[in-house]
């Protein structure tokens, strides 16, 4: 039994889609499609920079999309093999969850990428420049890391578990002050590393309630379907088809901790022992550490999705 996976941010790079699109028109019908939703050219932008402005968040995230649905396809369209019948569940870390919906046809391509971009809009507007920030605490477990993170917000301040990631893998989002203390505690607390993130805003805490109340009204008028495998949701690290919860949990997603690991572990209790992550190689090494048993396998280039193709 198989899962679907899509990466989150962070997995761009100058050039991605490329390959696929010269190899492959099902690919290049994507990038178009991305491209006339949006307005944008954001496929000249994800082929050839420049680099700064690929990594804009309302730009990195409906690109990131753009290349998971564009390997999908290929594998659908010219390997003749479909989601539907390989996969038992889908998920996606953060943005990757909007990137699963459209793969199990519960979003169409262009919704897709105009509620990424909306999203992205949002999330960078939420909080001003240098207030916020996020930092990797790397060797502890989940619990020590909220802990430190509610002793090290002050009045006032936010401080909180963004992403569990991975065993001993736990991002912290909020005050950029608040941060630098939680790194400060997890070192006198045991963390092999404390390392702050590149990241234009501080993700997954209770400052991006202004994105979260943008995408409330951007996914009441989204068309979403009920998906034909259901989503493993970050925020619950449970499976969920109904289209009106998919969208109560988008909304609280923004705000909420990325549950990773606990929906891998989920995943790997309803049967899944294999991952295909489409679109990147970022969440098989995560895996690897929460389930190292089960089968990873990953695909972002024609050279990738031809091997996975002959292993389905």
């Amino acid at each position: 039994m198989r899962a679907f996976i899509f990466p989150g941010q962070g997995s761009q790079a100058v050039g991605m889609g490329r390959g696929l699109a010269e190899a492959s028109p099902a690919a290049r019908a994507v990038f178009e499609e991305v491209d006339e939703a949006l307005g944008q050219h954001l496929s000249k932008l994800m082929w050839e920079g420049p680099e700064a402005e690929l990594t804009l968040t309302a730009n990195a995230q409906p690109a990131i999309m753009a290349v998971s649905i564009a390997a999908l396809r290929v594998l659908e369209s010219e390997m003749g093999l479909r989601l539907s019948d390989k996969a038992a569940f889908v998920a996606g870390h953060s943005l990757g969850e909007y990137t699963a919906l459209a793969a199990a046809g519960s979003l169409g391509i262009a919704d897709t990428a105009r509620l990424l971009r909306r999203r992205g809009d949002a999330m960078q507007a939420a909080v001003a420049p240098g207030i916020g920030a996020m930092a990797a605490l790397l060797g502890l477990g989940f619990d020590a890391v909220a802990e430190i993170a509610a002793e090290a917000a002050e009045p006032g301040e936010v401080c909180a578990a963004a992403n569990d990631n991975a065993p001993g893998q736990v991002v912290v989002s909020g005050h950029a002050a608040a941060v630098a203390r939680a790194m400060a505690i997890a070192r006198t607390r045991g963390a092999r590393h404390a390392v702050l993130l590149p990241v234009s805003a501080p993700f997954h805490c209770s400052l991006m309630q202004p994105a979260a109340d943008a995408m409330a009204k951007a996914l009441e008028g989204a068309p979403l379907q009920r998906p034909f495998v259901p989503l493993i949701a970050n925020v619950t690290a449970a499976a969920v088809t109904d289209p009106g919860e998919i969208r109560r949990l988008l909304v609280e997603q923004v705000t909420g901790t990325v549950r990773w690991r606990e929906s891998v572990l989920a995943m790997a209790d309803l049967g899944v022992t294999g991952f295909v992550e489409l679109g990147g190689k970022v969440l098989g090494p995560m895996i690897k550490r929460i389930t190292p048993d089960a089968k990873n396998q990953s695909a972002a280039d024609m050279p990738g999705i031809e091997a996975l193709a002959k292993d389905l």
